[in-house]
C-alpha cells in the first residue's frame, strides 16, 4: 500500500503549532501540534475530549462556520485536526484558531454536548480542567505566529 503524506513527515523534528498538512481539491488539513511527538508527553484522553468539544463547537458557531469541515484529535494524541474549505485564507485560519485557543482557556460552564444519551457517547470522560491548561499553552505558542510559519518545514 502507498503510504499517507502525514506517515512521511519527520515526526521526531516537529513542534507545538498549526502546521498546513495537506490540501485535497477545496479542503485544507491542519494540524494543530500541540505537544512535541514522541517526546514522552501526551495529551489526556479526558482533556481531549472536552477540548473537542468546545473546539468544534466554537469554530461551528463562528462567522466561519461554512468553511469548517472537520475538528477532531490525531489518534497519537499529540494534537489536532482542523480541516476547512480552501475559501478560508491561512491568516484566517490562524486567527480563528487563536481565537478558539482563547474561548477554551477562558471557558466555564458545562460542556457544550456533554450529556448522556443525546449528546455525547462517553460523557462522563471530560476534563475541562485539562482542556483550558491545553488551550492556554497553545494560545502563547501562536502568539504571533504567521502563515509562513503553517510549513511544516519552517525554520523555527
Amino acid at each position: 500500500m502507498k503510504q499517507i503524506a502525514s506517515f512521511c513527515i519527520d515526526h521526531d523534528t516537529l513542534g507545538k503549532g498549526l502546521y498546513t498538512s495537506r490540501i485535497d481539491g477545496d479542503v485544507v488539513t491542519y494540524d494543530l501540534r500541540m505537544v512535541v511527538p514522541n517526546a514522552g508527553i501526551y495529551l489526556d484522553n479526558a482533556g481531549i475530549h472536552t477540548f473537542e468539544h468546545l473546539f468544534a463547537t466554537y469554530v461551528r458557531n463562528s462567522a466561519y462556520s461554512d468553511q469548517v469541515v472537520y475538528v477532531g484529535p490525531m489518534g497519537c494524541r499529540t494534537g489536532f485536526y482542523f480541516l476547512v474549505r480552501d475559501s478560508l485564507s491561512p491568516a484566517e485560519v490562524i486567527l480563528l484558531t487563536q481565537e478558539t485557543m482563547d474561548f477554551i482557556a477562558g471557558f466555564e460552564g458545562p460542556v457544550p454536548g456533554a450529556q448522556r444519551s443525546c449528546e455525547c457517547g462517553n460523557y462522563l470522560n471530560h476534563d475541562l480542567a485539562a482542556a483550558r491548561a491545553y488551550a492556554r499553552d497553545m494560545a502563547a505558542v501562536l502568539r504571533g505566529w504567521t502563515p509562513a510559519m503553517l510549513d511544516y518545514d519552517y525554520d523555527k
